[in-house]
């Protein structure tokens, strides 16, 4: 079994999707691993990390968009409003989409579908640059 870290920088420019998997597969492919488990965590609680599809905007568009019909920032709803009226609606979002994933290594390459990317999910509205921690392990 061989190992493998690394940390991905996201910079993201407000709320919104922010794709990523492009980097994920060149780091892993110079890992040299054929087959294993890469694992991805978010080291924020104000953003979250999700597999969506790659192919159309509007799939993002509307995420968004849910996101902020379930989980509205009005600071009325809300005990933690210090950090302003995004902050707490922000949490409760990553809370919802989740912080880590985790994707098989088959034949050298992540395991995901066709139309499938490795999104970094910003949910505050200021621009900021968020940590990604990987961990990949196989052989």
């Amino acid at each position: 079994m061989r190992q493998a870290v690394q940390e991905f920088i996201v910079r993201t420019r407000g709320k919104g999707l922010y794709e990523f998997t492009s980097d994920v597969e060149a780091w892993v492919r110079s890992c040299s691993l054929r087959t294993g488990v890469l694992t991805l965590f978010c080291r924020h609680t104000s953003a979250s990390l999700i597999i969506q599809e790659n192919a159309d905007p509007d799939v993002q568009a509307d995420l968004i968009r849910y996101f902020e019909r379930i989980v509205p920032e009005d600071n009325r709803l809300y005990v933690h409003t210090m950090e302003g009226a995004d902050d707490m609606p922000a949490h409760i979002r990553s809370v919802l989409t989740g912080g880590q994933l985790t994707i098989p290594l088959i034949g050298g390459r992540l395991a995901l579908g066709t139309w499938q990317g490795i999104y970094l999910f910003e949910h505050r509205t200021s621009s900021h640059h968020r940590s990604v921690a990987a961990h990949l392990l196989g052989e």
